[in-house]
């Protein structure tokens, strides 16, 4: 999946299936709706999750929950699709590319 195809899918009610839950929180976030991006985030317990989870965290204001879940030299002041392409290149991450799920 693209950048591009993501955001297309923005337009539908449901997030497409086989993204990861940070995918999917982060797709939550696209539609304005926080609490779902959240529990998506938080269910994902690996650098992506707590990426993502950060960077909800930080959009609410709320630093201080933010600190603690990224490496903040590093991701702390990456947009969302700073963050997105991260996810899904796998750059810095442990992983290949598994982030963006299958199309």
């Amino acid at each position: 999946m693209t950048l591009d195809d993501f955001r297309q899918s923005l337009t539908e009610t449901e997030p497409p299936t086989g993204l990861t839950h940070a995918l999917d929180g982060l797709w939550w976030d696209g539609k304005g709706d926080w609490k779902r991006a959240h529990e998506s985030a938080q269910q994902d317990e690996d650098t992506e999750g707590s990426w993502v989870h950060a960077y909800l965290h930080r959009k609410e204001g709320d630093q201080g929950n933010a600190v603690g879940r990224t490496d903040p030299i590093r991701v702390a002041k990456l947009n969302l699709s700073e963050q997105l392409l991260l996810l899904n290149t796998g750059a810095g991450a442990r992983g290949g590319s598994r982030y963006a799920g299958k199309k």
